[in-house]
């Protein structure tokens, strides 16, 4: 009875297997769907995702939702809109020795993901470090008059330097825009002496003119008078007209010259 009692125990199953092996199910599944979410990377529309595969470059993904394995997989999103960034304020000396401090903005975007993160370890910063360079030198090159007058073609140089320089990071420099060129006092000074004493220049070159142009005028005038007879005295009357409508004036006035040789030939005639 023993024996038969043993064998008829052994063969019934346990309850409690069944039960063991659904939470198996349950725990594995649930990891697989933590895994699955934790996988789950988003790109927006104005990014690009460059994914690695056990630290080697795979692609570059697409905007929307992307899964990259953990531990086997990473993903470095890039930002692809516009960005303008200002450069502080650089110290350089112009081609003519003189000390001025110019700051910019430079406009770009990243026209390569891939370039961006494989080629360059810090793009945004490099960019800033190579904008503040090249404007440096590109003030040296020229002398201050230019810098001051020219600020669009030094803005060209800048921004070609800028550009052909990023290009295999994989940046497209837009626009680079000289924001404000800060002078010395004393050299401020100096400038606006220069620009009141050119002012003066062409007040004296101005007023000379006018009377080139007025004594022109006046012998024209002299030679029509003079070419008629009685014409002399004829603006003489007037002029004794206009002057006499005010009578609060002193006006001392002149014989004219005819008159004086019309009284000249008169006297002659007498004495004749």
């Amino acid at each position: 009875m023993c024996t038969v009692f043993l064998h008829m125990s052994s063969a019934t199953p346990h309850p409690g297997v069944p039960l063991f092996h659904m939470e198996i199910l349950f725990t594995f599944g649930g990891i697989i769907l933590l895994v699955l979410i934790a996988s789950l990377r988003q790109v927006n529309q104005y990014e690009r995702g460059v994914k690695f595969t056990i630290g080697r470059f795979t692609e570059i993904s697409e905007p929307g939702w992307r899964i990259v394995l953990p531990i086997f997989q990473s993903m470095t999103k890039v930002d692809m809109r516009v960005k303008a960034v200002d450069v502080p304020e650089q110290k350089a000396i112009t081609k003519d020795n003189i000390a001025v401090g110019v700051n910019a903005v430079i406009y770009y975007k990243v026209s390569d993901a891939g370039k961006a993160i494989l080629e360059v370890e810090d793009y945004l910063y490099a960019m800033s470090q190579l904008a503040q360079t090249t404007m440096r030198n590109a003030v040296g090159e020229v002398e201050l008059d230019d810098l001051l007058s020219k600020r669009d073609q030094i803005s060209s140089r800048i921004s070609a330097v800028v550009d052909s320089a990023s290009d295999p990071w994989g940046i497209k420099v837009s626009n680079v825009e000289l924001k404000d060129i800060a002078l010395p006092a004393d050299m401020e000074r100096t400038i606006a002496k220069q620009a009141e004493a050119e002012r003066e220049k062409r007040a004296v070159i101005i007023r000379a003119e006018g009377e080139v142009i007025s004594a022109e005028n006046m012998a024209k005038a002299a030679r029509t008078l003079a070419a008629a007879p009685g014409a002399l005295h004829l603006r003489t009357l007037q002029s004794i007209n206009d002057i006499s409508s005010d009578q609060s004036n002193t006006v001392v006035f002149a014989l004219p010259l005819e008159a004086l040789r019309a009284l000249e030939g008169l006297a002659e005639s007498l004495k004749k």
